[in-house]
């Protein structure tokens, strides 16, 4: 049993059978997002939750479960993720859906969000090259960080199609692993260009300021919602009240609104699933359907 959750154990939270009585966090996001900034979520939720063992696993693969086997043992794995935007929308096709959202999206600095719980893909080139717009790439090369990324490939399949062009419009295509190898990728030579997710850039821009002068960024694509916290449909509703509380009280915690601060991560608010209905965002439903 869990120490100081009687009443949401009486009422049948479904943890009270683990041995260890965990919560598991699963984290997609990293190495693109830094560790630290999940740990410090897993740190305050266990402190919020009255100490209760909160335990997190990184998983550094992919952004998020692919379109099938993966999404389908997705529920016995993790009790909060944080995954890619599509990710969930995939999740959410099963019957039963094994994730619900939590009900909280980050808002991250980047002036351009407006305070929306949203981000932009900046499509990066070396800065001493001679590309300055996505049609000067044609014929050239590009590094994605995984085929279940928003940001990263399927913003520019999106590109793609409005341009009336295919992935045939490069010479190459290919996988780098992570946001943080495509930027190494297109610094070192290897690829022409790239999309990164807005927020990594700004966080490695601030660990690394001299990349500043190495790259440049050519276009900006978006607003694209933000990747969710998603919580296991299976876990009793006051948890999942409780959890969300938690979350949305980390900018009133000095210790971890400061290292959160760090990331560039300003709050988290309150949002429901409409922000990712795909009837509100008919050009990546369109993808989705052709992919």
């Amino acid at each position: 049993m869990i120490k100081g959750s009687s009443a949401v154990v009486a009422a049948g939270e479904d943890i009270r059978e683990r041995d260890n009585g965990e919560i598991h966090f699963v984290a997609y996001l990293s190495p693109s997002i830094p560790q630290a900034l999940f740990e410090a979520l897993a740190d305050h939720t266990q402190r919020a939750l009255g100490n209760e063992r909160v335990s997190l696993r990184v998983e550094t693969r992919v952004s998020g479960p692919h379109k099938g086997g993966e999404c389908s043992s997705f529920g016995d794995e993790a009790d909060v993720a944080f995954i890619c935007a599509l990710s969930f929308v995939w999740l959410r096709e099963l019957r039963p859906p094994p994730v619900d959202l939590l009900g909280v999206l980050p808002v991250f600095d980047d002036e351009r969000n407006l305070g929306r719980p949203v981000y932009f893909c900046d499509v990066v080139v070396r800065n001493d090259g001679p590309i300055r717009s996505f049609s000067g790439l044609e014929g050239g090369s590009w590094a994605y960080n995984d085929a279940c990324s928003l940001s990263g490939y399927y913003s520019l399949l999106k590109k793609l199609a409005e341009s009336g062009a295919d992935e045939g419009f490069f010479d190459s295509v290919f996988c780098s692993g992570s946001h943080l190898n495509s930027i190494e990728a297109v610094v070192n030579g290897e690829a022409d260009a790239a999309a990164i997710d807005s927020n990594v850039l700004r966080i490695r821009f601030r660990e690394a300021p001299a990349l500043r002068e190495r790259l440049r960024v050519i276009e900006s694509w978006g607003p694209f919602p933000i990747q969710p916290v998603v919580v296991r449909s299976a876990l009793h509703p006051g948890l999942k009240v409780r959890l969300r509380a938690a979350f949305l009280a980390t900018h009133d915690d000095q210790r971890t609104h400061r290292i959160l601060k760090r990331f560039g991560l300003s709050r988290f608010v309150a949002a429901g699933q409409e922000v990712y209905s795909l009837d509100a965002h008919k050009d990546l439903a369109a993808l989705l359907a052709a992919t």
